[in-house]
C-alpha cells in the first residue's frame, strides 16, 4: 500500500470511528470493538472513492474551525430560504416565478464543486440541477423557485454568494 493510501485509510478510519463514537455514546469495549471493525471496514472500502489528496486535511484545527464556522453560515442561509419559503407557502405561492438558471463559479476543486453544490441544493427554493465545465469555467445548473435576476452573475450572486466565499476558504 502506498504512502498516500495509508494515509487515506488512516483518516477516513479516524473520522468513522469519530462518528461511531459521536452516534453509540458508549465506551464499553464491545461496542469500541465494533466501531473499530465497522470503521476499519468502511475505511479500506471507501477511502479510495473519498479522499485523493492531503488525507489529513480536516485534522489540522485551523482547517476544523474553518469548517465549522462554514457549518454556521451554511445554517444561517438554510434558516433565511425556510422562512422565504414558509411565506410563500402561507401566502398562497402567488409570488412564485420557477425557472433554471445557469450561475457561473469560482470554485476549482471537486470538493469544493460538490459541497457548493450541495448547499445550494441544502436551502429551500434551489435544487443544483448538473455542474458542468465549459471553456475552463465550471457553471451550476440550478432550478430556482423565484427567478429575480435574469443576469447570471447577479443570480449567482443571489444564490450561492455567501455559500461560495465559505466554501472556498474551506476547500481552495
Amino acid at each position: 500500500m502506498r504512502k498516500t493510501q495509508f494515509s487515506a485509510v488512516l483518516s477516513t478510519f479516524i473520522l468513522c470511528m469519530a462518528v461511531w463514537i459521536l452516534l453509540t455514546w458508549s465506551f464499553e469495549i464491545q461496542e469500541l470493538a465494533a466501531g473499530v471493525i465497522v470503521s476499519l471496514g468502511t475505511a479500506l472500502f471507501s477511502s479510495r472513492f473519498f479522499i485523493h489528496d492531503n488525507a489529513f486535511r480536516f485534522l489540522n484545527p485551523l482547517n476544523l474551525i474553518k469548517l465549522v464556522l462554514f457549518g454556521f453560515v451554511l445554517l444561517k442561509e438554510i434558516i433565511k430560504a425556510n422562512c422565504s419559503m414558509a411565506a410563500r407557502v402561507l401566502g398562497g405561492c402567488k409570488n412564485v416565478n420557477p425557472g433554471i438558471v445557469r450561475i457561473p463559479t469560482d470554485m476549482k476543486s471537486d470538493y469544493g464543486l460538490c459541497l457548493l453544490a450541495n448547499c445550494i441544493t441544502l436551502t429551500p427554493g434551489t435544487i443544483t440541477m448538473d455542474v458542468a465545465e465549459e471553456d475552463g469555467q465550471n457553471y451550476y445548473y440550478v432550478h430556482w423557485i423565484d427567478v429575480t435576476e435574469t443576469d447570471r452573475k447577479a443570480a449567482g450572486d443571489v444564490i450561492k454568494s455567501k455559500l461560495e466565499k465559505g466554501a472556498r476558504r474551506v476547500f481552495d
